[in-house]
């Protein structure tokens, strides 16, 4: 699905500070797993908990693998294209995902290596720089702001498969990660006639419709950002997250249950 409306910009400089400083928490975290622990079910089909750790480094590997690879001629996918060309590859998702666990029981090896790499090839590589990405070749600093969903959702994962793990957020990360779904929401529904309000981090107009021009919006949609992140990826769904108070929404306009989750 082809973006409607202009990407915002992100700083590429605390874009990369938010990846590693993510990455880094999910990392101590993962450190401190017992055997049993990683042997948990996850609310991703079949994976465990291990499996999720294993995938997690994936998500930052994937930057470094497609630096070493040759540059594309012209960049194919727009930074609010991303969000909704990542459905196709659940399946293979999956299969290197389990292979990856399996062939890597040493965790902490293998978040080590992962994360060196990621150092060295960053070092001097521009934020221009082309990435032939499976999704579709990317601008480095592009890439590197979807991979703050990543690391985001799958640290939201890691929280709500292991009571008590609490894994921190970084705050760049978790506000680059609200934005960016944020944003694909509006390109999905492009219009102004619902404000959609995720405080401090996103406001967006959305949906067809009358457009609001002062006053408060008659269509009017509130929640926090890890809910909003679990709406936009499925991990919620609207009726429960309405049920359970997690989302406030006043307005004939208001009802988002069409059009999430945004990632498939």
């Amino acid at each position: 699905m082809p973006a409607k409306k202009r990407t915002r910009t992100y700083d590429p400089a605390r874009i990369r500070a938010a990846v590693f400083a993510q990455f880094g928490h999910v990392r101590q975290a993962v450190s401190t797993l017992t055997p049993d622990r990683l042997a948990l079910p996850t609310r991703l089909g079949e994976w465990t908990v291990r499996d999720l750790a294993a995938h997690i480094t994936m998500a930052v590997e994937t930057v470094s693998r497609n630096l070493d690879r040759d540059e594309p001629p012209k960049p194919e996918l727009a930074l609010l294209d991303w969000p909704f060309a990542t459905a196709d590859r659940a399946a293979d998702i999956a299969d290197g995902t389990r292979a990856l666990a399996e062939a890597n029981p040493d965790l902490d090896a293998l978040y080590a290596r992962t994360e060196e790499r990621l150092a060295e090839r960053l070092a001097d590589a521009p934020g221009t720089r082309l990435l032939d990405a499976r999704t579709g070749a990317m601008v480095l600093d592009d890439y590197l702001v979807t991979r703050t969903v990543e690391l985001v959702v799958h640290t939201d994962d890691l929280n709500a498969a292991v009571p008590g793990l609490d894994v921190p957020y970084d705050k760049q990360a978790l506000a680059a990660c609200t934005r960016l779904l944020a944003d694909a929401l509006a390109a999905k529904a492009p219009g102004g006639a619902t404000e959609v309000r995720v405080p401090p981090y996103a406001v967006v107009q959305c949906v067809e419709g009358p457009r609001h021009t002062r006053g408060t919006p008659p269509n009017v949609v509130e929640t926090d950002p890890l809910t909003w992140i679990r709406l936009a990826t499925g991990r919620l769904t609207w009726a429960d997250a309405l049920e359970a108070a997690r989302v406030s929404a006043s307005g004939e306009r208001a009802d988002l249950s069409g059009l999430l989750p945004l990632l498939g």
